[in-house]
């Protein structure tokens, strides 16, 4: 998984695309001028500490929905949300240290575990009084919804993983990673790279991240260039994905545990976080596991086949007896 999650965290391959292309000669001034950045569209809550982002739409049975590395809860408010929020209550939380949400303090130098942004969401859910929810993640926000799963059961009555990061991998994530997350790499040249990323540059990753898929019209516009290449953003990715290897390890073992309904929903050519390394491996970990295998699909199924990835979690909330 070497290139793997170096695809996923969209913003990390901000990063890596301006070091390659090198930022000598961006027009800083005037691609500022075509960059957005969209405000807080939901509401806030402060957890032990952490001030976190949060939006919820629709009505009916509870629909947690959370996003990949380097992205906010704007992935799903493209589009799925509005075909789910007719038939569920869908709550979308910004994960910490993306979107509007906080690092959570104590482990800003360390990066935070799915296990410890589980615990964070979870508690967040009891204050929205989210009660026997399908939990849905993306990519490495799927690892976060099957640690919700693993240590919040009680909350959750059917999980959803879209190209989820689930299994060990071979290898390391290569040197960028490492250079990165050392204190020049995270204090010194984010702060560079985020401050140089031009237009073109959030296009061309943006468009490596979907392929071989074709990038919705207006998709990049609609997250938020600015917040994109934020240097948060990639500080925190870089931590996260830097320290989710050895989650990961530790969780496999306890996958044949989940007992819940569950739907894995994944693309035969995703070269971010591959289908043979982790949904088809995770299919048979879990006892009565639906695999949705998307042929020629690449690590962005819920917009590559949106209809295939509703239809998952409606499935999930069916099996689940919620509909």
């Amino acid at each position: 998984m070497l290139k793997g999650m170096r695809a996923a965290a969209l913003l990390l391959l901000v990063l890596v695309a301006a070091c390659v292309g090198g930022v000598k000669g961006v027009n800083m001034q005037s691609d500022n001028a075509v960059q957005t950045q969209p405000g807080p569209s939901g509401q806030f809550l402060t957890i032990d500490g952490t001030r976190l982002h949060y939006q919820i739409e629709g009505s009916g049975p509870d629909l947690v929905l959370i996003h990949g590395a380097g992205g906010s809860l704007r992935d799903f408010t493209f589009s799925m949300v509005d075909e789910l929020s007719d038939a569920f209550r869908v709550i979308l939380f910004d994960r910490p240290g993306h979107g509007f949400t906080d690092r959570i303090a104590t482990r800003a130098e360390l990066g935070e575990s799915p296990a410890e942004q589980a615990a964070l969401l979870s508690k967040a859910a009891q204050q929205l009084d989210v009660k026997d929810a399908v939990i849905a993640g993306h990519s490495y926000g799927g690892a976060v919804a099957l640690a919700w799963t693993l240590n919040h059961p009680e909350q959750v009555r059917a999980l959803v993983t879209l190209a989820a990061v689930s299994n060990e991998w071979q290898g390391d994530l290569g040197a960028w990673y490492s250079v990165t997350n050392s204190w020049l790499g995270r204090n010194l040249l984010i702060p560079v790279i985020s401050a140089a990323a031009s237009r073109a540059r959030l296009e061309s990753t943006t468009k490596g991240i979907f392929e071989p898929d074709p990038v919705p019209q207006g998709y990049l516009d609609h997250m938020g260039t600015e917040l994109s290449k934020s240097a948060t953003v990639l500080r925190s990715t870089t931590q996260q994905v830097n320290g989710l290897k050895s989650h990961i390890i530790a969780m496999e073992a306890r996958y044949p545990s989940i007992k819940i309904p569950v739907e894995i929903v994944h693309g035969d050519r995703d070269t971010s976080v591959p289908f043979a390394i982790h949904g088809q491996v995770l299919a048979g970990q879990i006892s009565g596991a639906n695999l949705t295998a998307m042929p020629g699909v690449g690590h962005m199924p819920h917009h590559a086949d949106e209809p295939a990835a509703l239809q998952a979690i409606r499935r999930a909330a069916q099996r689940a007896g919620l509909r």
